[in-house]
């Protein structure tokens, strides 16, 4: 008897030392890998922008995913008023370091959307958000912006990006959701996707924006094709949510007021 006690004694605390070991091997090899995961995660971010902006060259290696993005200015606006904002009022030192998403669940750095307002589903708004500006001779060319709302099952998030009059898309992408694939998650079809280059977000006043998914697909005599890009097929709800993001992501709650001081050169 003493024996077999003995035998599950030793068994126990054979258990607890390899727990232990294990737990420390796992501890330090997340400590030292965080900083790898983070590269990745920054260059999985990149590529993303440069792709939404028709600017991801086929193939193209992190160094010259580093380089292009190089050209971009990444700053911080204050949606509310649409001017910049330094990055120590968010409390970083590097704006590529503010995390838009993670300060709209914080009370003091979002805003409650009202449900009659909430158009994207998201509930809260970062006050600041991070943009992606590009210039040539001191004009603004390019402009990316995240955006992100909910579809049939998942918030989607992804970036649009516009040509310098501010108004017309130069490309659209999302780089999460988790929408019903062959069907929401055709949001990923290049082809699809290339719907949306060369269409206009605003009406000619740019007083609000006028983007439509038309079910059944635009045909070439619709009035104000402009603003239509072909819904997608059998995904009525995801459809519904990326017209709705994208029209909220670019009105009055979201990015108008930033791209309306562009326009005027007050920013």
């Amino acid at each position: 008897m003493a024996k077999a006690k003995e035998t599950v004694s030793r068994t126990l605390v054979v258990a607890l030392v390899l727990s232990i070991v294990f737990s420390v091997v796992v501890s330090t090899a997340a400590v030292l890998l965080r900083p790898a995961q983070i590269q990745n995660q920054n260059l999985d971010i990149k590529t993303n922008i440069l792709s939404s902006a028709g600017m991801l060259e086929p193939g193209s290696s992190a160094e010259q995913i580093e380089e292009a993005f190089a050209r971009f200015d990444v700053r911080l606006v204050d949606l509310d008023t649409g001017e910049f904002v330094e990055p120590s009022a968010v409390g970083v030192q590097d704006p590529m370091k503010y995390d838009m998403y993670k300060a709209a669940s914080d009370p003091q750095m979002s805003t409650n959307i009202p449900s009659s307002e909430d158009k994207a589903g998201i509930k809260r708004r970062p006050n600041v958000a991070k943009v992606y500006t590009m210039s040539e001779n001191g004009q603004i060319n390019r402009v990316v912006l995240p955006i992100h709302g909910y579809g049939l099952w998942s918030t989607l998030y992804g970036f649009i990006s516009l040509e310098g009059d501010l108004n017309t898309i130069e490309g659209l992408g999302f780089y999460a959701h988790a929408e019903t694939p062959g069907l929401g998650g055709e949001v990923d079809n290049p082809r699809w996707k290339r719907q949306w280059v060369g269409k206009e977000v605003y009406n000619e006043d740019r007083s609000e924006p006028q983007v439509r998914l038309v079910k059944g697909g635009v045909s070439a005599d619709a009035q104000d094709k402009e603003h239509k890009v072909d819904a997608l097929s059998g995904a009525t709800l995801t459809s519904r949510g990326v017209e709705q993001l994208v029209n909220y992501w670019m009105g009055d709650r979201g990015y108008a007021p930033f791209l309306q001081k562009l326009r005027e050169g007050e920013v």
